[in-house]
């Protein structure tokens, strides 16, 4: 029974996470599927993205990435080209649009970070990234 009480609270926890980083993003006008893209691609520092590979690196991994990309297409947050070695292949760049906002939204999501983890110490926090990655490591 205590594998199922550990399952259930890591995903009630993952959903109000998840509830706060969204809210914390909604005065942005971004949801959290095109905030993950923006900082995929800003982690990328330059270089292009494939669809593929932006969804590999997705935290929903059942994101429809390419309508999130249209999104941010029409907020000119990102780019997309056709890539020149590969005609079926699209690649995908932040813009400095989508740079500059990723850099308006960083203090808030680093407060809403801070406040949902206040309650452990760094150690705690430490050991418990260690425990998530036990339980991921499959």
């Amino acid at each position: 029974m205590i594998n199922k009480d550990v399952v259930v609270h890591v995903m009630k926890r993952g959903n109000v996470f998840a509830e706060h980083i969204g809210n914390t993003l909604q005065p942005f006008g971004l949801s959290l599927q095109q905030f993950n893209v923006l900082r995929i691609l800003r982690g990328r520092n330059g270089s292009v993205a494939s669809l593929e590979s932006i969804t590999d690196d997705m935290i929903h991994s059942m994101s429809n990435t390419s309508r999130i990309v249209d999104k941010l297409l029409e907020k000119e947050c990102v780019e997309r080209t056709v890539c020149p070695e590969n005609r079926r292949k699209v690649n995908i760049f932040i813009t400095q649009r989508g740079l500059k906002l990723l850099k308006k939204i960083d203090t808030a999501i680093d407060h809403t970070e801070k406040t949902l983890t206040s309650p452990l110490s760094k150690n705690e926090m430490e050991q418990f990234l260690k425990l998530l990655n036990k339980l991921t490591s499959k």
